[in-house]
């Protein structure tokens, strides 16, 4: 069975020393560490000593593991066009006098430095997002050429390719959550994202079938086309189709919750994503990694939320077969 990890990103208002033995007493084996609030500090992961081996030994209390970082908002601002937004989501040390190129650099800088914080961490995977200089462009008016497009995904491989390069001397892989706003949002751009990079080894996707499902998006197939670089998965739920005919798929300017919405997150079990069809593709691609609970409902108590998604997911896995279940039958008739 997977190993079954709750991602802290929207817990990071509670001290890692309280959420730890929360996510225990909520049936997780262990965590996705936030880089935010005091979860994990890469900077002081690379300065301090034994500050990585305290993060682990803390969560060793409560009996978890950490499998994984996730550094979302720093891998937004790579490849963004950045504006007064990412100043509310950025360590003052990233953001600096926001001139928007510095701001670029030295996001590309910290997750260089997320790579090297994971290693002596002793996780193998980086779950985060890349921004886009494209995004603003998604919808084609003014007419947009492929030429434009082009030279999004010609910036994005020229910002991330040093930054993989790194990864790869860290022995470290680097998950691209497929999301609108990333250079990569569907299947095509992923595809498309991956062939700017010339494949580059450490980089691969943090599947997660909310992001995909209220586009129209096949999310199965994604997990059968991109197999072997499904580094990590996200278990999050969404339902759509389910507002009042005034908000589509671009979200209306509303916020989450609004009973306006066309879409929204739901705790795991409770929107409209078939995650049977999903074990059954990870186990098809081998996928033996952790199913990371990224909990998100605007309209539930989050402790409860994440309590039940965990019960949830662990009834929904099962162990791959090592064989044809007919096998036995074959070998009979054989004698």
């Amino acid at each position: 069975m997977r190993p079954l990890t709750l991602f802290t990103g929207q817990w990071t208002d509670m001290p890692l020393a309280e959420l730890a033995p929360l996510a225990r007493r909520m049936g997780y084996d262990g965590l996705e560490l936030a880089c935010g609030g005091d979860h994990f500090n890469v900077q002081r992961a690379l300065k301090e000593t034994g500050y990585a081996a305290g993060q682990r030994a803390l969560l060793a209390e409560h009996g978890l593991k950490v499998y994984a970082i996730g550094n979302h908002l720093i891998g937004q601002a790579v490849c963004d066009l950045i504006d007064e937004r990412h100043k509310a989501i950025l360590p003052a040390h990233v953001w600096g006098d926001g001139d928007p190129e510095g701001v670029r650099q030295r996001a590309a800088a910290e997750l260089a430095d997320t790579a090297r914080a994971a290693a002596k961490l002793g996780v193998q995977r980086v779950t985060g997002f890349t921004g886009s200089s494209i995004w603003h462009a998604a919808y084609a008016f003014p007419p947009t050429s492929q030429a434009f497009w082009d030279a999004g995904f010609a910036d994005f491989a020229r910002r991330f390719t040093p930054i993989l390069d790194v990864f790869e001397e860290q022995d470290v892989n680097f998950a691209l959550e497929v999301h609108p706003t990333e250079i990569a949002f569907d299947i095509a751009t992923s595809e498309r994202a991956l062939a700017a990079l010339k494949g580059h080894p450490r980089f691969g996707f943090n599947f997660d079938p909310s992001h995909l499902a209220y586009q129209g998006v096949d999310y199965v197939r994604f997990i059968r086309q991109f197999g072997p670089r499904i580094f990590h998965v996200h278990m999050k739920d969404v339902w759509w189709g389910r507002g009042d005919g005034t908000v589509g798929t671009f979200g209306g300017n509303t916020s989450f919750g609004d009973p306006k919405r066309g879409w929204d997150f739901r705790s795991v079990g409770r929107g409209m994503i078939d995650f049977e069809s999903i074990i059954v593709a990870l186990n098809d691609v081998g996928y033996a990694g952790p199913l990371s609970v990224e909990w998100e409902d605007s309209r539930m108590d989050r402790v409860h939320g994440a309590t039940e998604s965990a019960a949830y997911c662990r009834r929904l896995d099962f162990p791959p077969a090592h064989g044809a279940f007919d096998a036995a039958f074959s070998k009979g008739m054989a004698r």
